[in-house]
């Protein structure tokens, strides 16, 4: 059991490592890729409610396609957070975070393989 445990944590300093060698060797490509990560990260965040919308009236969560407007938005992002507070998922906010990780995931893939691309 200790030995998993002492691999595992090694394996985890090793990719740490990793990272940090190659954000030295490459300061402006690392800044770039952070840069539009946190950009389209913001990005959906903003546009969370209308995603959330978008989710309700694709007829998800419990009176999917049913409701719109805030009402509509608050029950997309609820059902993205795995239900509400109440019936033990994360609500709203949850599925506020939910998109807004899923945004700045896709960021920093498309900025990684743009930047991996044009060098």
């Amino acid at each position: 059991m200790f030995d998993f445990i002492g691999n595992a944590i090694s394996s985890v300093l090793n990719a740490a490592e990793s990272v940090i060698d190659t954000v030295v060797e490459n300061p402006v490509k690392s800044v770039a890729i952070a840069t539009v990560t946190i950009a389209t990260g913001g990005a959906a965040l903003a546009m969370a409610p209308a995603i959330g919308a978008t989710i309700s009236a694709a007829g998800f969560g419990v009176a999917g396609g049913t409701l719109s407007g805030a009402a509509a938005s608050s029950a997309g992002l609820a059902a993205l957070g795995g239900g509400s507070l109440a019936a033990g998922g994360a609500g709203v906010a949850g599925g506020t975070a939910v998109v807004t990780a899923a945004g700045g995931t896709v960021g920093a893939v498309v900025s990684g393989t743009a930047v991996k691309t044009l060098s």
